[in-house]
């Protein structure tokens, strides 16, 4: 039985993966960002265990970790959980700019550094949900691509330093997903929402699955999903 260390079990993307994972028997550690959150997820996921500690303070995860029991076997490590706050570059604020790296770019690479002993023991697979941001920057987008771009760049670094030892790692770029992310970023740019426009967060975390259980003799390094309407 695999065990899957999960950010952003709470919603789109990394709840349906978390149900997924959940229904067929693997062992779970959602990641939550506060006690009341845990609360939450292991309410929803019978026999899950928790994880605390605020992604938006990277420096503390140490700490926080230290204060509680990381699992022994990781065979999976899933960053989904993601910010967005949009605005032209003349606008945006260092705070801006601080949470959506802080979030996105620089608590992923700690939890990875957390847990890449535990990764590397098993073989295991390391899997950062990007952005079509993270390949392509548009107005009004610069601190959350650059987060994004940054995390490809963390991803590509972290496959050529452990692909000898076996740990495999995935890049996935979701085009727009139906999620409450998206619903904010509708309300940012002053659009009308329609859910029914997007993909799915189950087609994404069919795609993730894919490649979390492709066979160990191959690898998904970037996989690209987009609308399909």
């Amino acid at each position: 039985m695999a065990t899957h260390v999960i950010t952003g079990a709470g919603s789109g993307i990394g709840a349906a993966v978390a149900r997924r994972l959940h229904a067929r028997g693997d062992d779970l550690v959602l990641h939550a960002r506060d006690a009341g959150r845990a609360k939450q997820l292991a309410a929803g996921f019978p026999g899950a265990r928790t994880l605390v500690g605020d992604l938006a303070d990277p420096d503390k995860l140490s700490w926080a970790f230290s204060h509680q029991t990381l699992p022994d076997r990781v065979d999976s490590l899933l960053h989904i959980a993601g910010v967005i706050d949009l605005g032209p570059v003349g606008e945006l604020t260092p705070k801006a700019w601080r949470h959506q790296l802080n979030v996105n770019l620089i608590a992923p690479a700690e939890l990875t550094r957390h847990f890449l002993p535990q990764l590397r023991a098993a073989r295991g697979h390391v899997i950062f949900v990007n952005s079509g941001s993270g390949l392509n920057a548009h107005a009004g987008w610069s601190a959350y691509a650059a987060s994004k771009h940054g995390l490809k760049a963390l991803a590509d670094s972290l496959r050529e330093e452990e692909h000898a030892g076996g740990v495999r790692v995935t890049s996935v770029y979701p085009g727009r997903t139906a999620s409450p992310m998206q619903a904010k970023v509708h309300q940012q740019e002053g659009k009308e929402y329609d859910p029914g426009r997007w993909i799915d967060p189950e087609s994404v975390a069919t795609a993730i699955l894919m490649a979390l259980d492709l066979p160990g003799d191959a690898e998904v390094n970037d996989l690209t999903v987009r609308p399909g309407r």
